[in-house]
């Protein structure tokens, strides 16, 4: 099996159930064989084109694919063509597209903000706000768009937010306790809501990697990043949707991070036309 084989598998057997394709088994012949391309119905940065086509693939279609992920396309541009059964072909059709213009969405709203902070040293990143079952996938979209994966999950780095905070008894205790167990290869984070927060952290012994301000005015973000002075990433975080980039961007931020990209992004239109 290849990487998302498994994911593949199930959206194939969501859509198809125990009967199939009920509606091509009673009007297309089991012999007819189709050809088609897929297409983008509208300009945007497409991703998700190795999965699409091997839902293609695993259906007993012949794909090839025109445009890589991180391609800037216009409409009516032909991203893959198909071949093969007429049944398999369009067997595959909905999986593909879904799992295409979803993730095609997601990496064209990337791009768009990492358009908005063109000029300023800020990172566009993605969260942990992914559809469960699609955050590698959702993540290599941000990727394709010019952006950053961030974490993954819980697993490969430290983020101690509010509600650690709340439970540990404050900034510093937590802070404490995360650095005292952590080894040298899993970096810190803290999360921060006031400058008071912040202070806490720039009075720890030690430091941590980076800090996300959670929906600061931007008047405080940029009175954060001077505090901070260079001494370890800043990284701004909350209601970060197009059109409020450029101005968080020019605070001085390293990073911005954004879960509308990954659980709002408008799909990406595109469609397969059979070729008749």
């Amino acid at each position: 099996m290849l990487p998302h084989d498994a994911l593949i598998h199930r959206a194939l057997a969501e859509d198809l159930g125990a009967r199939g394709d009920v509606t091509s088994a009673l009007v297309i012949p089991e012999s007819a064989r189709a050809e088609a391309v897929m297409r983008a119905r509208t300009p945007g940065v497409v991703a998700g084109m190795a999965v699409a086509a091997r839902a293609f693939a695993l259906c007993g279609a012949v794909e090839e694919v025109l445009a890589l992920d991180g391609a800037a396309v216009d409409a009516g541009a032909i991203l893959m063509r198909v071949t093969g059964p007429a049944r398999a072909v369009l067997a595959a059709e909905r999986v593909a597209l879904n799992l295409a213009c979803r993730l095609s969405g997601i990496a064209t709203a990337t791009a768009g903000m990492v358009a908005e902070a063109a000029g300023t040293k800020a990172r566009i990143a993605a969260t942990r706000k992914t559809a469960p079952g699609l955050r590698a996938l959702e993540k290599a979209a941000v990727e394709a768009g010019g952006g950053a994966p961030h974490r993954y999950g819980l697993y490969d780095a430290i983020l101690i937010k509010d509600n650690h905070i709340a439970i540990a008894g404050g900034v510093a205790p937590a802070l404490a306790a995360a650095r005292g167990g952590a080894g040298h290869m899993l970096t810190v984070a803290v999360e921060v809501d006031t400058l008071g927060q912040l202070a806490e952290v720039l009075a720890a012994p030690a430091p941590p990697d980076s800090v996300l301000l959670d929906n600061m005015a931007l008047d405080e973000a940029r009175e954060a990043v001077a505090m901070v002075a260079g001494r370890f990433v800043v990284e701004y975080s909350g209601s970060v949707r197009p059109g409020r980039v450029a101005p968080i961007a020019a605070t001085g931020m390293d990073v911005i991070s954004s879960g509308w990209l990954t659980h709002s992004a408008p799909a990406l239109d595109l469609g397969l036309d059979v070729n008749t």
